[in-house]
């Protein structure tokens, strides 16, 4: 089973917010995250894992992880599939460095379980995953 990353929407203030940085960041090219260190258990996370995004204490979406490679000046750059994919909400908190989220205690894609919501506008979802509501 593959493992995941966590990491903190910085930044954002919604979960539309995310989307637009995604969308933005699309035009530029590959969508990459940088950061100093390479996860020790990168290795697993390569095997079908995915980067889940935490926004408000809430795991509300996630970006499939597609490789690890170098970025500018010694960091690592770590490639995403350039989408994101809204997840059941589920609480998680924020957090400094990379966590990691056994594939069992993922949540669910929304698309998966939960006829509708997936059709929904983002900003919809992100304020019903505020309130607990998904």
């Amino acid at each position: 089973m593959p493992l995941h990353l966590t990491k903190v929407a910085f930044g954002a203030n919604s979960v539309e917010d995310i989307q637009r940085w995604f969308d933005a960041r699309l035009e530029r090219g590959p969508l990459t995250l940088t950061t100093r260190y390479l996860p020790k258990r990168h290795a697993e996370v390569l095997d079908g894992g995915s980067l889940y995004w935490i926004f408000k204490h809430q795991l509300v979406g996630r970006s499939p992880v597609l490789r690890f490679g170098e970025a500018d000046g010694g960091r690592v750059a770590i490639e995403l599939e350039p989408r994101l994919v809204l997840v059941q909400a589920r609480p998680k908190r924020a957090h400094q460095g990379w966590r990691y989220l056994e594939a069992n205690d993922a949540p669910i894609d929304l698309g998966q379980g939960a006829a509708g919501v997936a059709d929904m506008p983002t900003a919809m979802v992100g304020k019903l995953a505020e309130l607990g509501l998904l």
